[in-house]
Parts: C-alpha cells; sequence; structure tokens
C-alpha cells in the first residue's frame, strides 16, 4: 500500500495544505496549521459509481403548502426578538461571544425558566463541573428550576444519555469546541473534532425534534473559531456584544433560517444575571440639564427598534506644524474621514490644524449611515463651541456633494424621539412633510446645516 500523505488543517478557517508552513495562504493566520490523520481512500472506494444503489428521494412541489414552524417561547423576550419569535423545534442554533460577556448566563437563564414553565430542557457544560453551574443558578435565584444538568464532553456519551428516553424540548451544549468525538483523531477543538461533533448533535436534533443551542467560542478579532463551516451548518447565528466594562449587551442575529436578521436583544449586566431592557435609548442617553457643545442626539434603528444614542465630538486646535490625530469611538473612522473632508471642501471649514476625536455614548456602535448628519452638527458645535439644542436630535445621510439624502423609517426614529420627549428634529429637506409632534428643520445641504448652526440663516 502506498503511504498516506501527511495533510495540515488550518484551525482558523478550515484550508488543506500538503506541508506545514508558519502562515496560512488562505486567512493569513499564524501559527495554525495542524497536522491531522488524512482519509484512507481505498482503489474500491474510489472508483465506485455513486448513480445507483441509493434510495429513492422524495421530491415535492415548490408550492406545496407548508405549515408555519411552531416556536417555543425561552421566557426571555429579548432573546425571542432576537431568534424571530423563539427556539423552533429541531432547530440548530449558535450563539457567540467574547469571554465573560454572559453567553453562559443567558442560555442557564433561558434553560430555567423554559424548565419552570413545564418544558423539557438538558444544559451541558463541557467547560465547567454540574456543581459550578448549580451554584450560578443559585446565584441567579434559578436554583430550583428542573433543569436536567450533566458535565461531560464526549459526544457518543451525550447522545446515548439522551436517546435513551425521551428527547428534551431544548438542548444546551456549552461549548462546542470542548465537545469531542471517538470516530475522528485529534484534540478537542481542532477543525475536524468541531465539524465531527457539531455534525453528530445537529443530526440528532433534527431526527428527535430538539431545539439546540450551541456556544462557540471566539476568534481575537470577534468572529466564531473554528472551521467557517460550522456557522453554514446550523440554522440560526446569534452574536453576544458588549464590551465588559459597560453594563449593555446586545445579542444580535447574524443569521437565521427562521426569522429575519434585522433584529437584537438589549440586555443588561446585573448581580442577578441579565436583565432584559424595553427601552434601550435610557442606556446610551446621558442625563443632561443644559446644552453642551459638540453633543447631539442621533434616533439610530435597529432592526425595526430605535435607539437613541448621544453623539459626541470634541475639536482641540493645535500649534502650527504640529501632526493632528483622528480618534473615533464607536464608529467607522473612514467614514468620520469623508465627513471632514464635505465640511472643509462644501461647508468651508477648516479641521485641519485641530485634533478631532468623536465618541458614541455608553459604548454603543453605530453602522446607520443615517448617524452622518448627526455627527457633522456634533463636529460644527464643537469647532464653533456653539451647543446644538438639548432637545433637539438629527439624522440624515450625507453625500460627497455636501447634498442631504433622506433615510428609511424617518417617521419612526421622529415618532420614538417625540416619546422620549424631544421637541426638535433636524433632517433631510425632503422629510419636511411627515407629519411629526415636534417641529421639524429640513436641510437640503450640508452647507445650509452648518449656516443653520452657526447662525447665519
Amino acid at each position: 500500500m502506498a503511504k498516506p500523505q501527511k495533510r495540515y488543517v488550518c484551525q482558523a478557517c478550515g484550508s488543506v495544505a500538503s506541508r506545514w508552513q508558519g502562515q496560512c495562504v488562505d486567512c493569513s493566520e499564524w501559527n495554525t496549521l495542524v497536522e491531522e490523520a488524512p482519509v484512507v481512500v481505498t482503489p474500491f472506494q474510489a472508483k465506485h459509481n455513486l448513480q445507483g444503489g441509493g434510495r429513492a428521494v422524495t421530491m415535492v412541489s415548490l408550492d406545496t403548502e407548508v405549515a408555519l414552524p411552531a416556536r417555543m417561547a425561552s421566557g426571555i423576550a429579548e432573546l425571542d426578538r432576537a431568534l424571530g419569535g423563539g427556539f423552533v423545534e429541531g432547530s440548530a442554533t449558535l450563539i457567540g461571544g467574547d469571554p465573560g460577556i454572559g453567553k453562559s448566563t443567558l442560555l442557564l437563564q433561558a434553560a430555567a425558566r423554559m424548565a419552570l414553565a413545564g418544558g423539557d430542557v438538558a444544559y451541558i457544560s463541557g467547560e465547567e463541573a454540574a456543581d459550578q453551574v448549580r451554584l450560578r443558578a443559585r446565584r441567579l435565584g434559578l436554583g430550583e428550576a428542573p433543569v436536567r444538568l450533566a458535565s461531560a464532553t464526549s459526544v457518543r456519551d451525550i447522545l446515548t444519555t439522551l436517546g435513551a428516553g425521551k428527547p428534551p424540548a431544548l438542548l444546551v451544549i456549552d461549548s462546542i469546541q470542548t465537545m469531542h468525538s471517538d470516530l475522528i483523531e485529534g484534540a478537542p477543538g481542532t477543525v475536524s473534532q468541531v465539524r465531527a461533533s457539531a455534525q453528530e448533535l445537529i443530526r440528532f436534533a433534527k431526527e428527535r425534534g430538539t431545539a439546540m443551542v450551541l456556544v462557540g467560542h471566539v476568534t481575537k478579532d470577534g468572529t466564531i473559531a473554528g472551521p467557517r463551516v460550522l456557522e453554514h451548518m446550523v440554522d440560526t447565528v446569534l452574536s453576544f456584544e458588549g464590551e465588559r466594562s459597560h453594563q449593555y449587551r446586545i445579542l444580535r442575529a447574524i443569521k437565521n433560517r427562521f426569522g429575519g436578521t434585522d433584529e437584537i436583544g438589549v440586555f443588561a449586566m446585573e448581580s442577578e444575571g441579565l436583565a432584559e431592557v424595553s427601552n434601550p435609548s435610557s442606556l446610551f442617553l446621558t442625563q443632561r440639564d443644559e446644552s453642551v457643545t459638540g453633543a447631539i442626539v442621533f434616533p439610530a434603528l435597529e432592526g425595526t427598534r430605535p435607539v437613541l444614542v448621544e453623539i459626541q465630538a470634541l475639536v482641540v486646535r493645535l500649534a502650527s506644524g504640529a501632526t493632528p490625530r483622528r480618534a473615533v469611538v464607536g464608529w467607522d473612522s473612514g467614514r468620520l474621514a469623508m465627513i471632514l473632508a464635505v465640511l472643509e471642501a462644501r461647508c468651508g471649514l477648516s479641521f485641519s490644524s485641530a485634533e478631532v476625536y468623536l465618541n458614541v455614548a455608553g459604548g454603543y456602535r453605530v453602522q446607520d449611515p443615517a448617524a452622518d448628519m448627526a455627527v457633522a452638527a456634533a463636529l460644527v458645535s464643537a469647532l464653533s463651541e456653539r451647543p446644538v439644542a438639548a432637545d433637539a436630535v438629527a439624522f440624515g445621510e450625507v453625500a460627497l456633494s455636501g447634498e442631504v439624502r433622506s433615510v428609511a423609517h424617518g417617521t419612526l426614529r421622529l415618532k420614538e424621539a417625540a416619546k422620549l420627549g424631544f421637541g426638535k428634529a433636524l433632517v433631510p429637506a425632503a422629510m419636511t412633510g411627515e407629519k411629526a409632534a415636534m417641529r421639524l428643520a429640513g436641510f437640503s445641504t450640508l452647507a445650509r446645516l452648518v449656516d443653520h448652526l452657526l447662525g447665519r440663516d
């Protein structure tokens, strides 16, 4: 027999190389190639014809009536919102997030509430002992919940135990990187082990109608660790975001085969665990009694939920010849450079000899292009040291020509701002005809907004 060829698999992206090298050629990560045992292919297998010998697959018409999948409420409204209405029977959900962000806490709270509501829930921990999970449940006030708890890492042992009786309605695996299949060579956490373990667990969930949640580790840049194929194997991918130094947490759907990916769930970390936040704007708005220079409120939109955040800017004049800094927290640095260029080229304002600092209060990250106008207003206010009215909000997209363009769901943004007590909105000129419970000031160009903020109009 021919000697089997060695192969090296990248632990970050799953690509295969014939020899070891320091850097993966596909994902450019360093020291991620690990030798794995090759699959032995016999001459019979290589020449075998797959066009016969299988079972016939039932074909159905595309227009066949199909009932919507049944949903199971988790008992946590914000989690159900991110999932699209709750867990689906036979679905596989992957949730990732930084260490200590609250993934295990959230799933333990959801498992306990479903169990207290009469559901059959199993929680398998591969990272902690059963006593550790039990102590955490007691700290959260959920020690009396009838959750079936176990600490195991062998996929064979887990499936044998669960398959012996009635399958649970919800199965939590914490985490998939600790699972091990004895059919595959390699240590837990390698690409082959993660892929094989996830495949067996997902097969069990699909065949037995169990809603399964897999906890996944993340890399230093925030993406889910392990092979990329893991995200393709599951039905839903959730990302748990937030800074450990801040109170809030955001659960965002990246992929959802049973719903949309435009909804978020907002939580606040407290001593009793993760608490739902029904009004996220209260977390990201600072309380102030008087107007401040360089600060304005922006009504961001996450899915169908408006979230009001405060944009803060600081402009510091430097001595001649010094190199100015541009620092951004919570927004895109490239977009800030674009807004500064438009203000200089179209509005006659000079930022070339000043340091510019931009911050989104509360640690929130803004990706909405409608924030252009709010950022421009904050920069003009900080440069001129003229405060914007404390009861004003601003939104609109700015083009390179200096034109202010309309954005989606403007009425929804205005309604949320009015509900929280704001009385004035700086909006694109095309929106001045909208019915709103607040005063609307429309601007067709960024230069007109600058004139308004500087009192020239």
